[in-house]
C-alpha cells in the first residue's frame, strides 16, 4: 500500500512521516490553501528526505510553465496537478524531468467518457473529494461505474480511523490523506501521522 502525506510544513512532520514509511511527502503550492508553503522552504525540507521517497508537489489551476519554475525552485521530484490541467500539460511535465499525479474529484472522474478515461488511464491518477484538504470523503457509490485502470491514489476525508476499512472496500493502490492527520486546520499531529500510516498497511 503506497502512502503519502500531503500538506506538510515542517522539518519534524517530514520526519515523522518518512520515520512511520510514508512512500511520499507532499507539499501544497496552490494558493488559497492554509497549508501553502514557499518553493525554498520545500528545497531546505527535501534535503533530509531519501532518494525512495517522493517529494510531490501540489499545483491547481496554475499556468505549467510557472508550475515547473517552482517545482525546480523546490527541488521535487514529482508534480501533482489538481486542476484542469491537460494531459498535454502532464506530458510536459515529464518532458522537464519530473513524475507525475493528476488528481480528480471522484465527481469529475466518474463524469468522463469512457474514451476520456482510456485516455487517461496510463496516468497515476488520484481521486479526491470536490474540495481537496477539506477532510470530506466523497460518495463511493461514484466508483460504481469503475475504478481507474491503472495506478490510482484514493484521497479525500481519509483517517486512521476508516483508511482501512475504504481501502479493503475500494482497493486503491494507494492512499493520500492531509487533514485525516490534523490536529487542527493546516497543522500536523505526528501520532495521527504514525497511525494512519500503520492503519493503511494493515490491509496488506
Amino acid at each position: 500500500m503506497y502512502v503519502k502525506i500531503c500538506g506538510l510544513q515542517t522539518a519534524e512532520t517530514v520526519a515523522t512521516a518518512i520515520g512511520a514509511g510514508a512512500n511520499a511527502v507532499g507539499f501544497v503550492f496552490a494558493p488559497g490553501s492554509p497549508r501553502t508553503i514557499t518553493a525554498e522552504l520545500v528545497r531546505e525540507l527535501g534535503q533530509a528526505v531519501p532518494t525512495d521517497v517522493e517529494t510531490v508537489g501540489v499545483f491547481r489551476n496554475q499556468p505549467i510553465e510557472q508550475v515547473l519554475e517552482i517545482a525546480r525552485a523546490a527541488a521535487l521530484t514529482t508534480v501533482q496537478l489538481h486542476g484542469n490541467e491537460t494531459l498535454a500539460d502532464m506530458e510536459q511535465a515529464r518532458d522537464a524531468g519530473f513524475r507525475t499525479l493528476r488528481a480528480f474529484s471522484a465527481a469529475a472522474y466518474a463524469a468522463l467518457s469512457p474514451a476520456d478515461k482510456l485516455a487517461w488511464e496510463s496516468e497515476r491518477i488520484l481521486l479526491d473529494a470536490v474540495e481537496p484538504g477539506a477532510g470530506v470523503a466523497f460518495d463511493v457509490s461514484l466508483l460504481d461505474g469503475g475504478a481507474p485502470a491503472g495506478f490510482w491514489l484514493l484521497a479525500g476525508g481519509l483517517n486512521p480511523s476508516n483508511v482501512a476499512e475504504l481501502a479493503v472496500a475500494l482497493r486503491p493502490d494507494g492512499v493520500d490523506v492531509s487533514s485525516g492527520v490534523e490536529s487542527s486546520r493546516g497543522v500536523k499531529d505526528g501520532g495521527l501521522i504514525k497511525a494512519f500510516v500503520a492503519a493503511a498497511r494493515s490491509t496488506v
